[in-house]
């Protein structure tokens, strides 16, 4: 508990500082410290399946990339993103191509493919939500409102959860920790309206659901990912949390989600 606290308490004062008292190019830094670690993750537990190193490498540079991408091409970002995807798939093909056997090849380019999608991609979005109007203040609602959720699941659970969940994928979540971390994080939303005198109650209401939802359903899918890989924690990177993956994973689902709802009910 001791390192658990330590730890959470030296991320939280990076994630602070990054979102509202260093350059704003610091935070796509430490998008692509959080991803590139993510990554390595990831391809370590990948590993255990036979994934070539080769593969690896293209996965966590392109995912370091791609906040800078964000970053610096902005007011164009989609597309040059979707041109960035286009680049890693042919350099996949290729990298495929330069191996001595075809086994496993089309396994190989997904598997890579898609941990750069739903780790780089999906936490750039974070970097997206940053310079949108008040950007900074939105960030931080994001991180608080989802960590509140996982909070809230945590210690429900652990002190009333009786009924399992999914046991196959998380045999230590519950529903009632489901429960009680959708409700934390609608109460977390709600109170943080004071921040936000644009935000409409019916804005707050609906954001604070679908974060409530998709930070849950991120953890599972990592737990999904780590339960394939017969893994218990992402890695060590964090001491007392796991690794990295295992930190942002409720992030991955919820900055994509909060960006959408930004865009279309602002």
């Amino acid at each position: 508990m001791i390192k658990r606290t330590v730890t959470s308490i030296i991320l939280i004062i990076i994630t602070i500082l990054s979102i509202f008292v260093l350059p704003v190019w610091t935070f796509g830094a430490v998008a692509s410290l959080f991803v590139g670690l993510g990554l390595c993750e990831f391809f370590k537990l990948s590993a255990k399946k036979a994934l070539p190193l080769s593969f690896a490498y293209v996965g966590v540079l392109s995912g370091i990339l791609l906040p800078y991408i964000t970053y610096f091409y902005r007011p164009t970002g989609g597309i040059w993103e979707a041109v960035f995807f286009i680049i890693i798939l042919i350099a996949l093909f290729i990298i495929q191509f330069m191996r001595k056997e075809n086994q496993n090849s089309v396994s190989l380019i997904a598997v890579t493919l898609f941990a750069v999608f739903y780790i780089g991609w999906f936490f750039t979005f974070l970097v997206k939500i940053r310079f949108l109007e008040d950007g900074h203040k939105l960030v931080a609602y994001l991180l608080f409102v989802t960590k509140s959720g996982d909070m809230g699941a945590y210690l429900v659970g652990s002190r009333l959860g009786k009924h399992k969940l999914i046991p196959r994928i998380s045999p230590n979540k519950s529903v009632e920790g489901a429960v009680g971390g959708f409700i934390f994080s609608i109460i977390s939303a709600i109170l943080s309206r004071y921040y936000f005198s644009w935000m409409s109650f019916g804005f707050v209401l609906t954001s604070g659901i679908l974060i409530g939802i998709f930070a849950q359903l991120g953890d599972l899918a990592e737990s999904l990912i780590k339960r394939d890989y017969e893994a218990k924690d992402s890695g060590a990177s964090l001491p007392g949390l796991g690794g990295m993956l295992d930190v942002i994973d409720s992030i991955l689902f919820t900055a994509p989600i909060f960006y959408i709802c930004l865009t279309i009910l602002r």
